[in-house]
């Protein structure tokens, strides 16, 4: 299986970026996952909230590719704790034939045409975090579940 995360914006926090590369790496001596960036939508001041989230919506999907299992970072997706989530990446590992895609949208969500593609919705907290947060609680998650699967050290039960 392969793993891509897209994301929209670029993120200018050293510091983020740096935490965010680490893992990336740590997850690279498992299931590799790939990370796009999406630049920021241009000239958002002259659009609706709405025209915002097409616009990147439009960018998402050009990502997308047929028989991507895309997967949504939505505040009303189902949440897991560490171990359900290495649990159900497990399972997605067994059955899929092609890539998993992981989207952290923008900041007014996902356009209607994005949600339609989804697959599935997760959630990972009630919490709301920055979109650069999301990336690097994200990543950290996704080597976590790794780590729990290859019985590595990293998690404490």
């Amino acid at each position: 299986m392969k793993a891509l995360l897209v994301a929209i914006g670029k993120t200018d926090s050293k510091y983020l970026n740096e935490a965010v590369d680490d893992y990336l790496s740590r997850a690279s001596h498992f299931v590799p996952l790939e990370m796009k960036v999406i630049p920021d939508v241009r000239d958002v001041k002259n659009m609706s909230r709405e025209q915002q989230k097409q616009r990147e919506g439009e960018q998402i999907l050009k990502l997308v590719q047929p028989g991507d299992y895309v997967v949504l970072l939505d505040e009303g997706g189902r949440e897991f704790s560490s171990e359900g989530f290495a649990q159900w990446l497990q399972q997605k590992m067994n059955t899929l034939s092609r890539r998993i895609v992981f989207v952290i949208g923008g900041p007014y969500g996902f356009s209607p045409a994005v949600y339609e593609k989804a697959d599935a919705k997760l959630s990972l907290s009630q919490m709301t975090f920055s979109h650069q947060m999301v990336r690097l609680i994200f990543v950290e998650q996704y080597y976590r579940a790794l780590s729990i699967l290859n019985n590595l050290p990293y998690h404490h039960s």
